[in-house]
């Protein structure tokens, strides 16, 4: 329309996307390249603004995903968000923020099942005696242990960056991937040591391993985040 856009789409996997008034979208503007994708900001009660709440996931059940779907929905001028053709630029900020936060939760997600390791092995008994005193559930929690705490000190290293101002985009990386694979770990070790009794809802620990499954997919895969930081000490791109 004259004076303004219309935006026509589908993005699935968007988290509160069933309860925001508000949606940041990227969409392309312009031709080929990164140039050519602006971010609006879209109110979710726009006329063909639509949003349905996906089922049957495997975590993070407590959390409203969505799929969005934009058919012909009419923003003005003042909807985009900084120039246009600077979408990417802002999705990629928001990427770095995004990866803290999440390496954030994951160590919480971490000392959790840590916890809970460390519970349940100082109270099941085998064999007249704690399990906790039994030398393989100690590799499991000592390396747990290790696991949390590099996660949050990583994850701090962020933090810090970003409050004096000074560039943490690697650092973010570095942090989430390290961060989403140890609480997968830690998770996975919490379900071995409750036994047969982490496969069941009576304990978390198979909750823990089902939300901390997902955070390596997320906020871009584990894989992702692997060239990310070799580009960055490289110099090279492999993708």
């Amino acid at each position: 329309p004259d004076g303004g856009w219309r935006l026509d789409g589908r993005k699935v996997f968007i988290t509160n996307g069933t309860i925001a008034g508000l949606a940041l979208v990227f969409a392309r503007t312009g031709g080929p390249g990164a140039r050519g994708v602006s971010a609006f900001l879209v109110p979710t009660d726009r006329p063909g603004f639509s949003a349905s709440q996906l089922h049957g996931k495997l975590g993070l059940r407590a959390c409203d995903t969505a799929e969005l779907v934009l058919d012909g929905v009419e923003v003005d001028d003042d909807a985009l968000l900084g120039e246009e053709g600077a979408g990417l630029r802002i999705a990629l900020s928001a990427l770095d923020d995004g990866r803290m936060s999440l390496a954030a939760s994951c160590t919480g997600i971490a000392q959790a099942a840590l916890d809970s390791m460390v519970s349940y092995a100082g109270t099941r008994q085998q064999f007249g005696k704690p399990i906790a005193g039994h030398q393989l559930v100690q590799e499991l929690i000592a390396d747990a242990a290790v696991d949390v705490d590099c996660a949050r000190l990583l994850t701090w290293q962020v933090a810090d960056l970003k409050t004096r101002g000074e560039p943490y985009g690697l650092a973010a990386s570095k942090a989430k991937l390290f961060a989403s694979e140890a609480a997968v770990r830690v998770a996975n070790s919490c379900v071995q040591v409750h036994g047969g009794y982490g496969y069941v809802d009576e304990y978390p620990a198979g909750k823990y391993l089902r939300d901390a499954r997902v955070a390596t997919l997320y906020e871009g895969t584990s894989q992702i985040q692997k060239l990310l930081i070799g580009r960055a000490l490289t110099g090279v791109s492999a993708f």
